[in-house]
């Protein structure tokens, strides 16, 4: 044997050195990383996009890390977990793992390349059946072993794009990353790089092969002793960040099937947005709460040069994505734009350690979580009192057995001897976490959270919160996660609020109001940011429910062709438990005592009530308490403007003057729109009856005419006005003078009455006569005397230049007697019947649907 064929002349050497000085491994901008995942080499067409992107990339040198096909990786594990389980269908499953490259390599390439790139699959595969049947014939696999097989797909998919980019001309090597990458296994199923070696081996890898695009394989690397290994989870985005790192690249742009960064799941906020940027702590915040952005793991090698990762989506090119780097917090950040995102955790529990004993005891957390980590569970979060009372930490649900029965065995004497007083599992817990970098610099941010998720009747079990403030995390319950995360999500401005809608009673002012929220839903999405959804209508015979919104110009139709049977209860429970959308309104257009009869309940439930209906406030004074206790106390709405006046702003201004510390002594008002359109029109040489037969065929008074004269509406009103006004009194202490003769009660119809009315012509005839010639009209007025705590319906006569003689059509009419308005009382006067200005009074929550019609005028010292 010649030793000198096997030895290197001084020449040579200095040849070789001289090639690796040459071949120094460039740093800096000119490399662009990118990562394909398997989605993205799922098929022979898929590898060939990914090989155009890589050659549109104008950057002057390209790293590109990829996966193994999509699925491969599994299949790879499923050979290993067949091999050791001594099944002998691994030897199938290998056979198709050989066919789908194969069949992909045969679509992708040709000639040379395809022989070369068959000829190593078949040796490869070779060699996997002689490992496989050695695991087969032990029974067992070694983390290794397992390792080496598994790591094939990465080496196969790097292989083929390597020759898809050949084929164009462009010169291009490929890099099996166990020849580079060195990490060290630490406990918890990760690794840690050595940078340094890696370095080291990126060289002496690039002297040999100067390449200007090398495609290098993700997810594989090799232990100090050159030992096979992988980065374990997410470990193909690990490797494009850890080599960006190595190379100091200008970007590592990480090539999924999404369009960026949402900020909320997709599937649970319809309404989300892609995000244009974040900051690396946000990311890092959103990916530990379980968004679908990158590992923790993937940003740290890249936040050390300030190396900017660009989520973007392989299947839209066109989409920008979003590009995850440095940030400065803005001091100036204003509450609508601080938070960036929010993610949840599902599928956890509640431990709560709690006892007088622990307060002021050092080392009990320690102990706590001490055993938690003795049973392997992963602690998602820590709440503590400052007391130190009770400390509270979330796990998957999967872990809570154990760990309750670990803390149980260790605090046992602590619990018998009562130092500690429980040890409490909650479960079926989520978590929701709002994460933005600027919420540290934005005060209120934590205030807004707890008033969003209050409103959408939220109950939260526990709260973290760090000081560096780039995430507030709260514990909830899982089946209200979703709720309270489109709850959130809309109060931040980063979507539109969307109420779902119930409608009780489609008659008159029901159908009303169907029409002008049909008219009015394009302009409050658009010009309000909100989506009101009609979710149910029903009436007291049929009601028809949908899951997404009712198209509100179908709804007559639908209510007669699509309808059920009606059922409250169904309909509620339809509108309650809809975990779409956070906010639920109910608007009751009728005047049945027992639909009002349930506000309270429906109050508790979260769900805001609006409704002209009277019988909930004029009701027994009992029940009018707890309603307002409930609704003072709670963050639910319940708006019943429309009970006093139609679409007059009664109730609100009697409040405001309340509000602003004014002192009411009287209300007097005509607040019947029917009875004001009657006694308007009772002049000249017109009949009673003539007048009230008038009003009736117009609409303005009930189908028949004796539910208006009897003047118990106007009662309802005047109690509702002395109840908010502080007087408890109840409907009965009103007295009330009925404009219905005595005779006529006993009518068993309506016709009847109205047949019989005109012989009482005469006797209010004589009534207006009497009047007139005291230069005074007639009014039906109801009163509330505050100082003397009474209030009362009657028919009353004022002068001609008096505010109320001075009325047309159906107006209503209300003087507020104050103590600042006690010379001049302040009148609000206005159309106070009509189903128009009725409807219009509807608020929902945070919008007015329409503005009320009436004016708010004080009186001149003339009047």
């Amino acid at each position: 044997m010649d030793v000198s064929k096997n030895m290197l002349t001084p020449i040579a050497a200095v040849s070789v050195e001289q090639a690796e000085a040459s071949a120094h491994l460039p740093k800096g901008d000119m490399w662009s990383v990118h990562k394909f995942g398997g989605t993205c080499m799922g098929t022979s067409q898929r590898i060939q996009n990914v090989a155009d992107i890589v050659l549109r990339d104008p950057s002057e040198r390209k790293l590109v890390v990829v996966s193994a096909m999509h699925k491969v990786t599994d299949m790879m594990y499923n050979l290993v977990n067949k091999a050791q389980s001594r099944d002998d269908s691994y030897i199938i499953a290998l056979d198709e793992v050989f066919e789908k490259h194969m069949t992909t390599a045969k679509d992708l390439l040709g000639g040379e390349d395809l022989a070369r790139f068959l000829s190593q699959l078949h040796t490869d595969v070779s060699n996997l059946k002689a490992m496989l049947r050695a695991i087969y014939i032990a029974g067992h696999a070694t983390e290794s072993f397992s390792d080496f097989v598994v790591g094939h797909g990465e080496l196969w998919s790097a292989q083929m794009l390597s020759f898809a980019i050949k084929k164009s001309g462009t010169p291009c090597s490929w890099m099996d990353m166990r020849e580079v990458l060195v990490v060290n296994p630490t406990g918890s199923n990760q690794v840690d790089p050595d940078y340094l070696e890696s370095e080291k081996r990126l060289e002496k890898w690039f002297a040999r092969q100067p390449a200007e695009t090398i495609i290098a394989t993700g997810f594989i690397a090799s232990t100090p002793e050159n030992i096979p290994t992988t980065l374990k989870r997410d470990g193909s985005d690990f490797s494009a960040a850890i080599i960006g790192s190595l190379v100091k690249a200008g970007q590592v742009t990480i090539w999924t099937d999404v369009d960026g960064v949402f900020s909320a799941d997709p599937r649970k906020v319809s309404e989300a947005v892609i995000l244009s940027t974040l900051s690396y702590q946000e990311a890092w915040e959103m990916s530990y709460f379980g968004a679908n952005v990158l590992h923790p793991r993937t940003i740290i090698p890249v936040m050390k040069y300030n190396i900017p990762i660009i989520i973007r989506n392989m299947f839209n090119i066109s989409a920008p994505g979003t590009m995850i780097c440095q940030q400065p917090a803005n001091e100036d950040g204003d509450l609508e734009a601080c938070v960036k995102a929010f993610a949840t955790i599902d599928k956890l529990a509640l431990v709560n350690v709690e006892g007088t004993g622990m307060a002021g005891v050092p080392g009990t957390a320690s102990v706590i979580f001490g055993a938690v980590k003795d049973v392997g569970a992963n602690v998602i979060m820590i709440s503590q009192a400052s007391s130190e009372h009770s400390v509270c930490f979330a796990v998957p649900e999967k872990e809570v057995a154990a760990v309750s029965a670990a803390l149980h065995v260790r605090f046992r004497e602590a619990l018998s001897s009562g130092r500690l007083s429980k040890v409490e599992v909650i479960h079926n817990c989520s978590i929701l976490a709002a994460v933005g970098l600027r919420m540290a610099s934005t005060p209120g941010v934590s205030a807004t959270l707890f008033d969003a998720l209050a409103k959408a009747n939220i109950n939260v079990r526990a709260i973290a919160q760090g000081c560096s403030e780039y995430n507030i995390t709260v514990v909830l319950k899982q089946e209200d996660c979703v709720r309270a995360l489109r709850a959130a999500h809309s109060r931040f401005f980063l979507s539109k609020t969307t109420l779902a809608v119930g409608i009780i009673g489609p008659g008159l002012i029901g159908r009303t109001l169907l029409n002008q929220l049909k008219d009015q839903a394009a302009i409050l999405k658009e010009n309000m940011n909100i989506d009101l959804r009609v979710m149910g209508i029903t009436g007291s015979r049929a009601m028809v429910l949908s899951d997404t919104g009712i198209d509100l110009s179908q709804w007559q139709e639908q209510l007669k062709t699509e309808a059920e049977p009606s059922d409250l209860h169904k309909f509620i429970q339809h509108l309650s438990e809809n975990q779409l959308f956070p906010n639920r309104v109910l608007v009751d257009c009728t005047a049945d005592t027992n639909v009002a009869s349930h506000y309270y309940d429906w109050l508790k439930k979260g769900i805001h009530v609006i409704t002209p209906n009277k019988k909930a406030n004029s009701g027994p004074l009992e029940r009018y308490l707890k309603l307002r206790t409930l609704q003072r106390a709670s963050y639910t709405h319940y708006f019943y403007e429309a009970t006093v006046g139609a679409g007059l702003p009664i109730i609100s201004t009697l409040c405001g003057l309340l509000e602003t510390g004014d002192k009411i002594l009287r209300i007097e008002g005509i607040f019947s729109g029917t009875l004001s359109y009657i006694f308007n029109n009772f002049e000249g040489t017109r009949t009673f009856s003539d007048v009230v037969a008038e009003a009736k065929e117009a609409g303005y008074t009930e189908p028949d005419p004796r539910d208006d004269l009897s003047g118990t509406d106007v009662a309802r009103k005047v109690i509702i006005l002395a109840r908010e006004s502080g007087l408890r009194l109840e409907l009965s202490d009103i007295p009330v003078m009925s404009l219905v003769p005595e005779a006529l009660r006993s009518c068993s119809t309506a016709d009847e009455y109205m047949q019989k009315l005109p012989s009482f012509d005469q006797n209010w005839g004589r009534e207006r006569k009497d009047a007139e010639a005291a230069g005074e009209v007639l009014r039906y007025v109801g009163v509330v005397d505050v100082v003397n705590k009474k209030g009362q319906v009657e028919l009353r006569r004022y002068k001609r230049d008096h505010p109320f003689a001075q009325l047309s059509g159906s107006d209503n009419i209300i003087a507020f007697t104050t103590s600042r308005y006690k010379e001049q009382p302040l009148i609000v006067r206005g159309p106070g019947a009509g189903a128009e200005v009725t409807a219009g009074a509807f608020p929902i929550p945070d919008a007015w649907l329409s503005l009320s019609s009436g004016e708010i005028v004080q009186t001149s010292k003339d009047e």
